[in-house]
């Protein structure tokens, strides 16, 4: 996979983004973690331009204060994806991502082709905290199987000691009143996946998009965890091209779906 880094410069923010593929646009807004790529990636450029971008706070960029509501954070990732040239493109979000993408797409309905939330972390029961603790905790909370993956990327202590206070300010309430009031006006086609062995959102919340959402579509993904992409990166793969390719004529039906090995 040949990865290209940029920057643009949108909202007053310098926003780093990695871009492999050519083709069909596909956007992706990460989770709380911060921007790193997964197995699922690499597949998923073999059929799209995937642009990966590095939400303002995350990584390596600057502490944001700034930011206030996660429609804010939304508005100004949008105001990214124009500067970089792409007027309509297919929209991914992971966890925390997934309630940004649910944000930008809700502003943005005539310039989202169709919407892919991976464990999104927009809908979750009352108490839930982002995952924290030490490397091995973490590892246990994000993947179905740690011990089968060579190396684990952890993030840096200083980084996370940064980007964790945003990721509180911006995550808003378990149950988004306002969001959740505007889902069914939501026009993309939108796909939700939980994987069957989430410690981090109980997979059961995605009766609550399919309710809510009427382009719905919500498959269950055997044997992952938290990320999915890295724990079944080709069941991942097989169906988000599926879905971004057919949309409403998707193969996997409305109704709730385990996809096996």
């Amino acid at each position: 996979m040949a990865v290209r880094e940029g920057y643009v410069e949108a909202d007053g923010f310098r926003i780093r983004y990695l871009e492999a593929g050519e083709g069909t646009p596909l956007v992706h807004l990460h989770g709380a973690g911060g921007l790193r790529l997964t197995p699922a990636h690499e597949l998923l450029c073999r059929h799209f331009r995937v642009v990966a971008f590095e939400m303002p706070g995350f990584g390596a960029s600057p502490q944001n204060n700034r930011t206030q509501s996660m429609s804010e954070l939304a508005s100004t990732m949008a105001l990214a994806i124009t500067t970089l040239g792409l007027h309509t493109f297919n929209l991914m979000g992971t966890s925390f991502g997934g309630k940004t993408a649910l944000w930008l797409a809700l502003q943005e309905p005539t310039r989202v082709l169709a919407l892919v939330l991976e464990a999104p972390a927009a809908i979750r029961p009352e108490g839930s905290e982002p995952p924290s603790g030490s490397p091995e905790e973490m590892a246990r909370r994000l993947y179905a199987h740690p011990e089968r993956l060579a190396a684990i990327p952890m993030p840096d202590p200083a980084i996370q000691a940064k980007t964790r206070p945003l990721v509180l300010r911006l995550r808003g309430p378990d149950r988004d009143a306002e969001l959740e009031r505007r889902l069914p006006d939501l026009a993309a086609p939108t796909l939700v996946l939980f994987g069957t062995l989430d410690a981090v959102i109980p997979p059961a919340m995605g009766r609550f998009y399919k309710e809510l959402i009427p382009g719905c579509h919500l498959v269950f993904v055997y044997d992952a965890g938290h990320a999915i992409g890295t724990d079944r990166p080709e069941a991942f793969t097989e169906v988000v091209v599926d879905f971004l390719e057919r949309h409403e004529a998707f193969v996997i039906s409305r109704t709730a779906t385990v996809i096996h090995p």
